[in-house]
């Protein structure tokens, strides 16, 4: 499909064509996280609305000034958030709950934090994976009642910013298909109400939209559609038609959005984007469309759209933004390949501009920023900046022809050959290991019946057995002592002593609350990916990484470089001496396969399972030796199974398989007696239940909370045959959950999920919260499941010992 040196047309492309640079979006926090700090000062008082606002309209004027300095033609505005930019949009058009209504009204930056974060008197609103991301959104609450009414101030203000600094700009808004798409019914609504049936209602109000920003300057507008890449049916695919016009009689008119937005004559030129796979079956429709230009990925799997524009005879008359870097991973572009993409397109549109294949929100900022990792490896890597000059390069190349970036194009060359020739990338002993893997080593010993009958002989459990899904709050003392090991100025005695002591902490509150299943609580551990990658070889660990997981929460994932291997135990220290702290059961805490790659800028130079079995087997290695060491419950979180799950139905099978292997393989070798523990959040569990099963996992925890027990449901309706732990506490919020309310979703949950394989959890880890909150929180929690356990008809002995409890709910098998 592409060459591996420049097609003829680029190189001669600077006759007939000017091609430009542009970016999606761009990391919001700034170069040491300025905007989180800024936030969470403003939460706890110390920072002024005034001072906040301030601190964001500086980081926006740097973000853009970069930019442009970089050679970007055209910067984007209205991609800046405080929290998340899909939140942005519910405020956009109206789209605010009844409960958070006089929070808007009375502040409309705190009733946005308070739709965020919740607060002690309302809860917030869901979240879940943006796609197949680690990036979370805040989910729209819409209704059959929903009343859109439109309020432009944010993006004409950004907008306004950018153009009295001298940029041209383009304002980027969620489209208004994929806003109706990535919605759910309100509570209390019929869940079965579908969102889009109001794309009617919604599209004068992007009318309106539309033409403030027109007004205000705006030449181009880009309305992301990236829910069009998944598989949708005729009636979403008409959806789109209505949105954007063409394709068939969608109705007259040229001053409201009756006849789709293209029909409008009050509003600038339209851009619609769309990224993480190919177009498929919508790009006929957006080509037909009467808007001015697409925005294409041609990366990874969405370079299928190169073939598909060809056939469908390209976008005459259109302008094509082709993004061709890569915008998710950190490693640097093939330019002869992407120019050689670039060459192919000129020939299909009427103007082929550059850019990275989605916002850059999902990479860190800068390579340069990086000082400890090795010279030679660092030369592979391309952050948002990185990324953000490479698509300036090709942009020349492809105006200019290849002539003109010759000393850029060999560079390139040579980065890409050191990377293919280095050691890191294969170590013979990692892939014979890998390539002697059997059947045998992918099932446990013994069927869960028999494992069920073994674990709670072992463990003693009651009813409705409490725990935690491993992290506790980081402590400002703990990330002090962290940086201060770092910094040489205590010592490895000094810091270990600290993490006990934290520890014992841990443990003590537990048992006074009544928890039945402790966790040591991870205070050695700055993250649960990055903690495993800095013990494993083949990956490396950034200083400056970071990227933004949901609101003020970031993250560093680690780059996987190499082949991957355990040199030695990497939990079992803090897990044994926890252990030896208490007689209740202690879990050991492990970051799945999936996961490990998921949270990590995975290697592309081979697939993916081929990667993941690595992984597995390094953590194999780990749960052998816990076991050895005593520890009588495992937890292997895989929270990134469902998020990893391809956009289109034709690629889950195959994903599937390889992702449910690799947790097999890293916990199959356990004995009987062991219990192993999973742990999935915010996402959509619906559609891998079949996959959940395949885990053969004990017990699974997962979000619940928010949804209010939908999780359960999903799993009965499947025939889900094992133990559960429906999260009854949102860990995403502030807000203290009332005994009586954990107690009322247990009772939901104990509708789908009989008693003896039902337990009683948080949605999440603890990390990210206080400890007022966390005690008061869990205490809540252990009351709740004492009061439901004692409204049983059975509620003493050992978990699964009892005739009694509710009959409903899924079967064991």
């Amino acid at each position: 499909m592409t060459s591996t040196s420049p097609a003829p047309a680029a190189r001669t492309a600077h006759a007939t064509h000017s091609a430009r640079a542009t970016v999606h979006g761009y990391p919001r926090q700034g170069p040491t996280r300025e905007l989180k700090r800024a936030v969470e000062g403003y939460w706890k008082g110390t920072v002024t609305a005034e001072a906040l606002r301030t601190a964001a309209a500086d980081l926006r004027a740097a973000n853009w000034r970069q930019l442009a300095g970089a050679g970007v033609h055209e910067v984007p505005t209205g991609d800046f958030s405080y929290y998340d930019h899909v939140l942005d949009t519910s405020v956009m058009v109206g789209a605010i709950p009844a409960r958070h209504r006089a929070a808007v009204e009375a502040d409309p930056m705190d009733g946005l934090f308070a739709m965020a974060r919740g607060n002690q008197r309302v809860a917030p609103l869901e979240m879940t994976k943006w796609f197949d991301t680690n990036y979370h959104y805040l989910v729209p609450e819409l209704g059959p009642d929903t009343v859109f009414t439109a309020d432009s101030a944010k993006q004409v203000a950004e907008l306004r910013e950018a153009l009295a600094l001298g940029h041209a700009a383009r304002p980027v808004l969620v489209g208004p298909v994929s806003y109706l798409l990535l919605a759910k019914a309100a509570p209390g609504v019929d869940p079965d109400f579908e969102p889009l049936t109001l794309l009617d209602r919604l599209l004068p109000v992007y009318a309106e939209v539309l033409a403030d920003l027109r007004a205000a300057g705006a030449e181009w507008v880009q309305l992301d559609e990236p829910a069009l890449v998944q598989d949708r049916t005729a009636g979403e695919l008409a959806a789109a038609v209505r949105a954007y016009g063409g394709g068939g009689d969608t109705g007259g008119g040229d001053t409201d959005a009756t006849g789709g937005l293209g029909a409008l004559t009050d509003r600038p030129k339209l851009l619609v984007a769309s990224y993480f796979d190919r177009l498929g079956e919508a790009l006929p429709v957006l080509a037909e469309a009467p808007v001015e230009g697409l925005a294409l990925d041609f990366t990874g799997p969405a370079i299928a759209n190169l073939h598909d524009l060809a056939a469908l005879g390209g976008l005459p008359g259109k302008r094509l933004v082709a993004g061709v870097v890569d915008g998710r991973n950190v490693w640097i572009n093939d330019l002869e390949q992407s120019l050689s993409t670039l060459g192919t397109l000129l020939g299909l549109a009427d103007r082929v501009d550059v850019a990275p294949s989605c916002s850059l929100l999902h990479v860190p900022l800068d390579v340069d920023a990086e000082h400890d990792i090795d010279p030679e490896i660092a030369r592979w890597l391309a952050f948002a900046r990185q990324k953000t000059a490479e698509a300036v390069t090709l942009s020349r190349g492809l105006s200019l022809g290849s002539e003109a970036i010759a000393a850029e194009l060999a560079a390139n060359r040579a980065d890409l050959a050191s990377r293919a020739g280095s050691a890191l990338t294969n170590d013979p002993g990692v892939r014979s290991r890998t390539a002697a893997v059997t059947g045998a080593d992918l099932r446990r010993s013994r069927p869960y019946p028999e494992r069920t009958r073994e674990q709670r002989a072992r463990l003693g459990l009651p009813l409705l057995p409490t725990t935690t899904i491993g992290s506790f709050p980081q402590t400002t003392e703990l990330r002090t002592a962290r940086a201060d090991l770092a910094a040489g100025r205590i010592d490895t005695a000094v810091y270990d002593e600290r993490i006990g002591s934290e520890i014992r902490e841990v443990l003590s509150f537990q048992e006074k609350a009544g928890i039945d299943v402790l966790v040591h609580g991870e205070p050695e551990r700055s993250d649960m990916v990055q903690y495993f990658a800095e013990r494993l070889t083949g990956f490396l660990a950034t200083r400056q990484g970071w990227v933004q997981s949901y609101g003020t929460r970031y993250v560093r994932p680690p780059v996987l470089a190499g082949d991957v291997s355990r040199p030695e135990p990497m939990t079992v220290r803090w897990t044994t001496y926890a252990q030896s702290l208490t007689d209740r059961p202690v879990k050991g805490m492990l970051t799945g396969p999936v996961t490990m790659l998921a949270w990590s800028f995975v290697r592309d130079d081979q697939p993916l399972g081929d990667t993941a079995r690595q992984v597995a087997l390094a953590l194999r290695d780990e749960v052998r030796d816990l076991e050895a060491a005593g520890t009588p419950v495992i937890q292997v979180d895989e929270p990134a199974l469902r998020e990893t799950l391809p956009l289109r139905a034709a690629g889950r099978a195959a994903y599937l398989d390889w992702a449910t292997e690799a947790f097999r393989l890293a916990t199959g070798g356990a004995a009987a007696a062991t219990q192993i523990h999973t742990h999935m959040c915010y996402a959509e569990f619906g559609d891998i239940v079949g996959a959940i099963k395949d885990l053969d996992a004990d017990v699974i925890s997962l979000e619940a909370a928010r949804s209010h027990m939908r999780v359960a449901d999903e799993l009965a309706a499947a025939g889900y045959p094992r133990e559960v732990g429906p999260g009854v506490y949102d860990i995403h919020s502030p807000r203290v959950p009332p005994a009586d309310e954990v107690a009322a979703l247990l009772r939901k949950g104990l509708e789908a999920v009989p008693a003896e394989r039902l337990w009683v959890n948080p949605d999440c880890g603890l990390k990210t919260r206080d400890w007022t909150e966390v005690r008061a929180s869990l205490e809540n929690v252990v009351a709740a499941a004492r009061e439901v356990r004692e409204s049983l008809p059975v509620a003493d002995g050992p978990a699964g010992e009892s005739s009694g409890g509710p009959t409903g709910g899924a079967a064991g098998n």
